[in-house]
């Protein structure tokens, strides 16, 4: 029998150069996740997200692919203008 495991891409180990359009963002995914009365912990395991990501996310360390960004404003139920609001 041969097993065969989808690949999880790993975190980077750097971090990278900070933006102020990824702080921006995670400010604002904060901030709706507050509103929410949800822990971070929470907002990660609804969302199918690390809880370490999650931080990562909200401290604008990384921004999300597509796919991530979907599943994040659907757990928030919010629109696309209210996650990247000031982020221009």
């Amino acid at each position: 029998m041969v097993f065969v495991f989808e690949t999880i891409p790993a975190m980077p180990s750097k971090k990278p150069v900070p933006c102020s359009r990824r702080a921006r963002f995670g400010r604002n995914v904060a901030a709706m996740r507050i509103e929410a009365g949800i822990t971070q912990e929470q907002a990660a395991e609804r969302s199918g997200l690390s809880s370490r990501y999650w931080q990562s996310i909200e401290a604008g360390e990384y921004f999300p692919p597509v796919a991530t960004l979907a599943r994040i404003k659907a757990m928030l139920d919010c629109s696309w203008e209210a996650l990247f609001e000031g982020c221009d």
